[in-house]
């Protein structure tokens, strides 16, 4: 499936900048490579319950109810006493788990609009897109500071 291969491709982006990334540096102003893998985890995990409630012909539970800013701060800090590699071992647990989610998903549930995470409306191809819209974003920041890792950029 071609959007499960575009999950692939921006995943992987991220993958081969890890080893170039020292773990005790921030990347975005209190964040290291850590929080921002948390992060993404909290948005895969998001994703896995509004996809499985969808399949089930039910609305998901509102994760980011008290908007997104709330919703990132909370991935992060629920994962706070994680180490490193811990929530590197998670993120890519969760994309696999996402992923099989969306391979195993009936045809017709790709067409019927769904409740996604922060109450808009969508499709599953809308959400998915979102995820790699998000982890190409993330990329093009990390390709940014590298320029000068010793600046963390100002916001995630």
């Amino acid at each position: 499936m071609f959007l499960l291969q575009r999950l692939d491709e921006a995943r992987e982006q991220i993958r081969g900048l890890l080893k170039k990334i020292d773990p005790s540096k921030e990347i975005y102003t209190g964040w290291t490579i850590r929080e921002m893998l948390a992060h993404i985890t909290g948005w895969d995990d998001a994703t896995i319950d509004a996809l499985r409630a969808h399949v089930a012909g039910r609305e998901p539970a509102m994760t980011a109810t008290r908007g997104i800013d709330e919703y990132n701060a909370q991935t992060v800090t629920s994962r706070e006493a994680l180490d490193y590699e811990h929530v590197r071992k998670e993120w890519e647990m969760t994309r696999n788990v996402l992923k099989t989610i969306v391979r195993e998903m009936p045809d017709d549930k790709f067409l019927e609009p769904l409740v996604l995470s922060w109450g808009e409306r969508g499709t599953v191809t809308y959400l998915i897109k979102i995820l790699i819209s998000h982890e190409e974003e993330h990329v093009r920041d990390i390709h940014k500071w590298l320029e000068n890792p010793d600046k963390p950029l100002v916001s995630p």
